[in-house]
């Protein structure tokens, strides 16, 4: 039986060489470019990325509207005299296509119930007559509420044009000119208030958002079901430069989507003006990536599989988008969630698009909002880097 020689020191064990700076550029590198490889080798998240940008882009923007866009208006008209042809006749394209007569009331009741109007005018008899001699006769209007938008923003453009050219058809002042105060009217960076413009950049802030999110959580959980995530473990490669390559190769692409889409979809296809710095605006959009693509490592970290990861971020997205001021004006919600919303980097991110992109605001102005979403996304990255390390030590 041997002894063991006490004497003789136990060697220590060997330390753990951290790497150079550029062996650790080095493997972030290598790793963003499988990740790439990776995302490119799927061409249904292409298709679904570019399907994004592109045509629902378009058509979200031009299909959600604020402003009264093809009414069809029905016309009730029992005086028939010139003065109530010439008010009817003032209602024209775009915003109403041409008012169709009907025979009676009852008509005009049964093309409301089956869908067929959206507005409705009936002139009293003895009209125009009445008017001339100052009895100020009423025109009845009626409006299909259903159609919420349309008739409410509808019924108030119609009772402008019928006092404006009711006065300009007597030949009489209108009260606006006789006030000591001249009114003028000056809109700014939306001179036709055409609501396609706002809703256009603020859908790409949406897509932003919910792509980096997705995509980042989703080759998590994806290299965890497939079982690739234990061949990273056994190379020399940190947790930060895992998640890193990840940030970068999503990140990079998404960017890019969102450029094209700004240019050739915003700009070209549906006729925005753009009068701020694009690539001011693409500074915004880097930081803004950060901190949702820090927000993804983190959902994935919570949920094992890729359905449940979808149930965690989707709410998520869904509650910070409509409390970030793109669908919805703050002036709508209620005071505490206008508190809450300006604390989402969601909602700077929002901001910080329009005003960039339509102000034509600099660096010094939305400086702050770039502030804020590198904070948010520095938080949310060491939360996300500790969850991410505590699941690769329990799959090692």
């Amino acid at each position: 039986m041997q002894r063991a020689d006490l004497s003789k020191p136990v060697p220590a064990a060997p330390k753990r060489v951290l790497p150079s700076a550029w062996q650790w550029l080095k493997n972030v590198l290598t790793l963003t470019g499988k990740e790439f490889q990776t995302l490119f080798s799927d061409p249904m998240v292409l298709a679904i990325i570019a399907f994004l940008f592109t045509v629902l882009i378009y058509t979200i923007s031009t299909g959600i509207t604020t402003e009264v866009n093809n009414a069809t208006v029905a016309v009730v008209d029992h005086d028939r005299s010139p003065m109530s042809s010439y008010l009817v006749s003032t209602l024209q394209p775009p915003s109403f296509q041409p008012p169709i007569y009907v025979a009676d009331s009852q008509t005009l009741s049964d093309g409301f119930d089956q869908g067929e109007y959206i507005f409705g005018l009936e002139f009293p008899e003895d009209f125009e007559k009445d008017a001339r001699t100052g009895k100020h006769p009423s025109v009845q209007l009626s409006a299909d509420a259903t159609a919420v938008s349309q008739a409410g923003v509808g019924m108030v453009y119609i009772q402008e044009i019928f006092n404006q050219e009711t006065y300009h058809y007597l030949k009489k002042d209108s009260p606006l000119a006789r006030l000591p105060v001249k009114i003028q009217t000056s809109v700014w960076f939306n001179p036709n208030t055409m609501s396609h413009w706002f809703f256009a950049v603020t859908n790409i802030v949406g897509f932003v958002f919910l792509l980096a999110m997705m995509l980042v959580g989703a080759a998590i959980i994806r290299e965890k079901e497939r079982g690739t995530i234990e061949h990273l473990l056994v190379m020399p490669v940190t947790a930060n430069q895992i998640a890193l390559a990840k940030i970068i190769s999503n990140g990079l692409v998404i960017a890019m989507a969102a450029l094209l889409s700004l240019i050739f979809v915003v700009q070209g296809w549906l006729g925005v003006q753009i009068n701020g710095s694009i690539a001011l605006y693409m500074l915004g959009t880097l930081v803004f990536l950060f901190f949702a693509s820090a927000m993804g490592i983190m959902f994935a970290t919570l949920a094992p599989t890729l359905p449940q990861f979808g149930l965690l971020s989707l709410p998520v997205y869904v509650i910070l988008r409509l409390i970030s001021g793109g669908d919805a004006p703050f002036e709508c919600m209620p005071v505490w969630v206008q508190s809450i919303s300006q604390f989402s980097p969601v909602t700077q991110y929002a901001l910080f698009s329009h005003a960039v992109l339509f102000r034509n605001a600099d660096l010094q102005i939305v400086g702050h909002y770039l502030v804020e979403m590198t904070v948010a996304g520095l938080i949310f990255m060491f939360f996300a880097l500790r969850r991410f390390r505590s699941m690769l030590d329990k799959q090692g």
